[in-house]
């Protein structure tokens, strides 16, 4: 065992993982301040994951903002260049979606602004998958494309409102809801088919694509489609294919994303841990020329696994009464942690407190021995 794995909580654990990876594919690391002008959040608060946000009015009379995403103020502090490919590791200030109530959060993740090729895409896909594998064994990638799923909704005439309400079936895989909407918004038996493919059919992403392409190639550009089919065939060829999936009904708010977008989920976390996309739109939005993918790993999420491979609060506890010796028991608690186990030395049982194995310490017995827990 690792020696962060017994001093380190899950999420943790779990960020110094993260670094590094992120920092082994050339990422370097952002720092930020703990605020930012709250006008920043509350002009793109579509973009964020809640739209409360802690205030205080500073010194010279501005309304300040403790910052609950990451994001934002890298595009606007960005400067324009080739290529910037960051990566952090920040506290936000958010509602906790398990406690309902405001806290502070580490938030692991990366963004690669600039000239975003293909090779970047496949890059940041890659990276995010790898991070769900740095979290738990038993994951996995959904990817989907917002430009198709614009364009499928385009062609079946969907528009205002009801192209809104579609949007909201699409996230849900409401089936019967969207037919619904269909038949309200005036989209015929063919369109309504086409929605109605478009959230049934996932899986292994070529495979899916393929079964979709008959149906997309009357909506979506030809050249998107290729495009989107060399990314899934070069991503079946990386070593966490089996765990990546095709669907479409992970969409976002098309103000701010487009292009590809994702979500990933680990066994024993009730929600997503981890989701991104390409953000063009927010770049544009706030007045930047340059393309931008990136995403978040949201270590609040993570909670519920903390005893996942940490059953215990230290491996070991060691009894010990006044008579010991003094450098005779040090010695052999130092050769119980040399391995990098954890070892609580006390002259009682603790109560609050869960463990592995009960040792005692006694040089009459020949040192330490294990007794009933």
């Amino acid at each position: 065992m690792k020696i962060e794995d017994g001093v380190l909580c899950a999420d943790e654990r779990a960020a110094l993982a993260l670094r590094r990876l992120y920092s082994s594919y050339g990422y370097t690391q952002y720092k930020m301040n703990k605020f930012e002008e709250y006008d920043l959040y509350v002009r793109n608060k579509d973009f964020l994951i809640s739209d409360h946000v802690i205030t205080f009015t500073d010194t010279n009379g501005k309304l300040m903002a403790l910052k609950p995403d990451v994001t934002l103020s890298i595009v606007k502090n960005s400067e324009e260049s080739a290529q910037k490919k960051v990566y952090y590791q920040e506290n936000v200030y958010r509602v906790s979606g398990r406690t309902k109530a405001f806290r502070e959060i580490m938030q692991v993740g990366l963004e690669c602004i600039g000239e975003v090729d293909s090779y970047c895409l496949l890059e940041v896909l890659t990276l995010a998958a790898r991070s769900l594998q740095q979290i738990s064994r038993d994951y996995v990638l959904d990817i989907s494309h917002l430009g198709i799923v614009s364009a499928v909704l385009d062609g079946v005439g969907a528009t205002g409102e009801g192209r809104a309400a579609l949007l909201r079936c699409i996230g849900e895989k409401n089936r019967h809801e969207l037919a619904r909407r269909c038949v309200e918004a005036g989209i015929d038996g063919e369109g309504a088919a086409a929605l109605e493919q478009l959230i049934s059919v996932y899986g292994e992403p070529t495979k899916t694509l393929a079964a979709l392409r008959p149906m997309l190639s009357r909506y979506a550009p030809a050249e998107m489609l290729e495009a989107f089919s060399a990314l899934l065939t070069a991503l079946a060829h990386t070593a966490n294919a089996p765990a990546i999936r095709l669907d479409f009904s992970v969409v976002g708010d098309m103000r701010y994303y487009s292009g590809i977008v994702f979500k990933g989920f680990v066994d024993g976390a009730s929600t997503g841990v981890l989701s991104g996309g390409e953000y063009n739109g927010l770049m544009q939005k706030m007045g930047k020329r340059e393309g931008a993918i990136g995403f978040a790993v949201y270590l609040d999420a993570l909670e519920r696994l903390a005893n996942d491979g940490a059953a215990y609060d230290v491996d070991t506890v060691v009894l010990y009464d006044g008579t010991a010796d003094l450098a005779a028991l040090q010695a052999a608690i130092d050769g119980l942690t040399r391995d990098g186990a954890t070892v609580l030395a006390a002259r009682s049982k603790p109560n609050k407190l869960s463990y592995r194995r009960l040792l005692r310490f006694d040089e009459k017995e020949g040192g330490l021995y294990e007794v009933d827990a």
